[in-house]
């Protein structure tokens, strides 16, 4: 079974075993997190069920493998004919999730 989940303002395509890279979420290492998924189909797409906006019969469980910081991002600003330029960078906080199942 494929399922849509919305996690963070972004949606992923998962199925059982899906190993995902969400934004930062604060769960414990090892823990299991159950969510409400927006869309559910068969491997072929024939047999759908659509929520609006979750559904509440479906649930998907998500087991929480790690928590680390992503690829260095370089911020560069600069000004024209100012003199002015400044260099940043950022790493954002990631969370790694295994989909165990969809039921």
């Amino acid at each position: 079974m494929l399922a849509v989940l919305e996690i963070g303002w972004n949606q992923f395509i998962v199925k059982a075993w899906d190993i995902i890279d969400v934004d930062n979420q604060d769960q414990e290492i090892g823990s299991i997190v159950k969510m409400n998924p927006l869309l559910v189909s068969d491997l072929d797409w024939k047999n759908t069920k659509i929520g609006t906006p979750v559904l509440t019969d479906v649930s998907v469980e998500l087991k929480t493998l790690d928590s680390f910081k992503d690829d260095k991002v370089t911020v560069f600003k600069m000004k024209s004919k100012k003199r002015y330029s400044r260099t940043k960078w950022f790493r954002a906080l990631r969370t790694k999730f295994e989909v165990i199942s969809i039921a």
